[in-house]
């Protein structure tokens, strides 16, 4: 008898431990979620993030961004995230922009790292602290070169059809600062006032006599004031019907 009450209570007291660890567990989240690495802070449509364990999200501003989130903008969308370290990246419609690194502590500037990987669409891009303390570790691909800064502002564009008559390719504008674009073919330093187009990762990048024919302005609910060189201000984030599930 005694036998069969001790059996009974050593199993509930394994079915209890195991409970509280399962609940646990639940309550701590999936283990290969990212880690918090910005903020949506602006939206003009439907935003969303594909995240690294294959499920997709819907976010609205306040949402938060994470290390390995594969962000996707409509056709109308523009999308503002603020980064951890200051930095600011406004997506354009029709996106997609991998966020494939980010580390940042203020204190240990050998550990700082960003790598963005922009596969559609265009971007405005702010670096912040990181690209001035480790701006080595800061760059951003795309299908026709690696776009590396020493602390500015700049625009991404990646034409294919899209473009107007414009011949399909990247096209690059430093507002602020200045941008390195590397192919196989070579490397072309890209200054203040500047634009540049690469046609592809196979040809060498060539700096332009001036803007091709985009428009490169982004509208003021979305860009933040230091982004608009003409003295756009930034205005109230427009109210859409996004939701984080």
């Amino acid at each position: 008898m005694m036998i069969k009450r001790a059996t009974h209570l050593l199993r509930s007291s394994f079915a209890i431990s195991l409970f509280a660890l399962i609940f646990a567990l639940l309550l701590s989240g999936p283990v290969f979620a990212g880690d918090p690495i910005g903020t949506v802070t602006h939206l003009s449509g439907p935003l969303f993030a594909k995240k690294a364990d294959g499920t997709t999200k819907v976010l609205a501003p306040k949402s938060v961004v994470e290390e390995g989130d594969i962000l996707v903008t409509e056709k109308n969308t523009y999308a503002r995230v603020k980064f951890t370290d200051g930095g600011d990246v406004t997506l354009r419609p029709d996106s997609q922009l991998a966020v494939e690194e980010y580390a940042f502590e203020q204190e240990k500037p050998e550990k700082v790292k960003a790598t963005f990987n922009l596969t559609k669409g265009g971007l405005r891009s702010i670096t912040g602290k990181i690209g001035k303390m480790n701006p080595e570790h800061y760059k951003t691909i795309t299908p026709n070169g690696v776009v590396g800064i020493r602390g500015t502002i700049y625009e991404l564009k990646l034409c294919s059809g899209n473009c107007g008559s414009l011949t399909a390719g990247l096209y690059l504008f430093v507002s602020d600062g200045a941008i390195s674009i590397k192919t196989n073919a070579g490397i072309q330093h890209i200054n203040t006032g500047q634009y540049a187009y690469v046609q592809h990762v196979n040809a060498p990048p060539v700096i332009l006599p001036g803007n091709p024919g985009l428009n490169f302005s982004v509208p003021p609910a979305v860009a933040p004031p230091s982004s608009a060189k003409g003295g756009a201000a930034e205005g109230e984030t427009k109210n859409v019907n996004c939701t984080v599930r």
